[in-house]
C-alpha cells in the first residue's frame, strides 16, 4: 500500500473516530438534559401535591373568610394562618422522599411584591430562592397578596451527575480503549510499512553487493578457459587470486547476514578476556589510515585512558570499532576528518568516534540501530552496505554491559559514544599492574 493511500485511510479512520467522540458527547449531554427534566418534573409534582393538600385542608372557615370582599378591613388573616409552616415543612419532606428527591434543599414562602420572606428554612441561599426555577403561586390559598412557594436545590447539578457518573466513566473508558487501539493499530501499520521498506532496501542492497563479486568471479572464470591464458602461468595466478579475493568478500558478506540473524535471536556467545582497548584502537587506525589518506582525510586518535583494560571479546570489539570507522569514512562528504578519543570517567571507559560528515537527521537517529535500517542518502546504492553495521555495534556493546550514545546534526557530523562499565575491569587492571 502506498503512503498516500495509507495516509488517506488513516484520515478516514480519524474522522470516523472523531464522529464517535462527537456522538458520545452528544449522548452524554442528552442524558444530563433528560435527567434534569425528570428532576424538574418530579419537583413540580411534589410542590403541586403539597399545595393541593393545603387546598383540601382549607375548605372551612379560613378559606371562606379569605374569599370574601378583600376590602373588609376587619379581616386580617395572616399567610401563616392559612399555610402552617410546620405542616408545609413536613409535607415537602414527605413528598420529596416519596419521589426519591434526596438532594438537600432550602425553601421559603415569600411576598412577590417586596421579596419579604414569611417563613421557611432558608439559611444560605436567600438570593437563589427568589430566582429558583422551582416556584408555585399561593394565590389559590391566599388572596390578599401575591405569595410564592419557592424551593432551591444547591446540590442539584452534582446529584444529577452522580446519577450518571458510572455510565459516563464506563463510556469514557471504552472511548479511551477505542482511541488507544486506533493509535496502536495505526502505529503498527506505519511500522510494518517502514519495516517492509527496510526489507526491500536490504534485498536491493544485498543483490547489488552480491552482484559485483559474483560478476567478477564469473569474468575471471571465463578468462581461465581461454587458451592464451592457460599458457601464461602468471595470468592464471592473477585470475585465481581475483576469484579467491572475491570469494572471500562474498563469504564475509554472507557471514554478516548470518551473524545479524544470530544476534537477533540472542544466540551469540562471547569469549571475554582482558583487552587493552587503546592498543586495539591504534591497530584499527593503522588499518584504515591508508584508505583515509587516499581521500585526503585524517584520523586523530587521543589515547587518554589511564585504565584502558576491558573484559571484552577482542574479535567482536574489533568488528565494532571497524564498523564505526567504516561508517565515518563512508558518510563523509569529501575528505574524512575523524577524531577518536578513549578516556576514563568515574568508573567508566568511554570511546568516542567523531566525524564531520553529513550527519544524521533526528527522525533517523532513533531507527539507525535497527536491523537492516539505512539512512537514505538519495540513491539506495550511494553508500554500500546492508544496514546491519550499527545494529551489530549496539548488540555487541550491550553484551559487554555497555551502552551506545549518538550526538548528530545534519551537515555538521556525528559522534558515536561507547560507554563501558569498569567495575569488573578494575580487578583485571590491578592484576596486570
Amino acid at each position: 500500500m502506498s503512503l498516500k493511500k495509507l495516509n488517506l485511510l488513516a484520515l478516514l479512520a480519524f474522522i470516523s473516530l472523531l464522529g464517535v467522540v462527537v456522538m458520545q458527547v452528544y449522548w452524554v449531554q442528552n442524558a444530563i438534559r433528560l435527567k434534569e427534566d425528570h428532576f424538574n418534573r418530579s419537583v413540580d409534582i411534589a410542590m403541586k401535591t403539597v399545595l393541593n393538600r393545603f387546598l383540601e385542608l382549607n375548605t372551612g372557615e379560613n378559606l371562606r373568610k379569605l374569599t370574601m370582599n378583600e376590602t373588609c378591613v376587619n379581616e386580617k388573616t395572616d399567610i401563616s394562618d392559612v399555610i402552617s409552616p410546620s405542616l408545609l415543612d413536613s409535607l415537602l419532606r414527605t413528598e420529596f422522599k416519596c419521589l426519591k428527591l434526596t438532594a438537600g434543599y432550602e425553601y421559603a414562602v415569600y411576598s412577590k411584591m417586596n421579596h419579604r420572606i414569611a417563613f421557611g428554612n432558608v439559611v444560605q441561599y436567600k438570593e437563589e430562592i427568589f430566582t429558583s426555577e422551582h416556584q408555585q403561586s399561593l394565590e389559590a390559598l391566599y388572596k390578599p397578596g401575591p405569595y410564592m412557594l419557592s424551593v432551591y436545590f444547591p446540590e442539584k447539578t452534582s446529584r444529577m451527575l452522580q446519577g450518571i457518573l458510572g455510565w459516563m466513566l464506563l463510556s469514557a473508558l471504552f472511548l479511551v480503549g477505542v482511541m488507544t487501539s486506533f493509535w496502536y493499530t495505526l502505529r503498527m501499520v506505519y511500522l510494518q510499512k517502514r519495516w517492509s521498506e527496510m526489507k526491500s532496501d536490504f534485498i536491493n542492497n544485498m543483490t547489488h553487493e552480491f552482484k559485483t563479486p559474483i560478476a567478477t568471479i564469473g569474468v575471471a572464470s571465463e578468462m581461465l578457459f581461454k587458451d592464451e591464458v592457460n599458457r601464461d602461468t602468471g595470468r592464471i595466478k592473477k585470475y585465481v587470486s581475483v576469484i579467491q579475493t572475491e570469494n572471500k568478500r562474498l563469504q564475509n558478506q554472507v557471514d554478516q547476514v548470518l551473524q545479524s540473524a544470530t544476534l537477533e535471536k540472542g544466540n551469540i556467545s562471547l569469549r571475554k578476556k582482558p583487552t587493552d582497548v587503546q592498543q586495539l584502537i591504534a591497530e584499527i587506525v593503522e588499518v584504515f589510515q591508508l584508505r583515509v589518506s587516499e581521500k585526503g582525510g585524517k584520523i586523530q586518535f587521543e589515547p587518554l585512558a589511564t585504565m584502558p583494560i576491558l573484559q571484552a571479546d577482542r574479535d567482536h570489539l574489533t568488528n565494532v570499532l571497524a564498523n564505526l570507522m567504516d561508517n565515518a569514512i563512508k558518510y563523509s562528504n569529501e575528505s574524512p576528518m575523524i577524531t577518536i578519543r578513549c578516556f576514563n570517567q568515574k568508573n567508566r571507559l568511554i570511546i568516542e568516534f567523531g566525524d564531520k560528515g553529513m550527519g544524521i537527521r533526528r527522525e533517523d537517529q532513533k531507527l539507525i540501530f535497527r536491523n537492516f535500517y539505512r539512512v537514505h542518502t538519495g540513491d539506495v546504492h550511494d553508500v554500500k552496505g546492508f544496514g546491519i553495521g550499527l545494529f551489530y555495534v549496539q548488540k555487541i556493546v550491550e553484551l559487554h554491559d555497555g551502552i551506545v550514545e549518538l550526538d548528530s546534526e545534519p551537515g555538521k557530523g556525528s559522534t558515536f559514544r561507547l560507554i563501558f562499565s569498569m567495575i569488573d575491569s578494575k580487578q583485571v587492571q590491578n592484576e596486570l599492574d
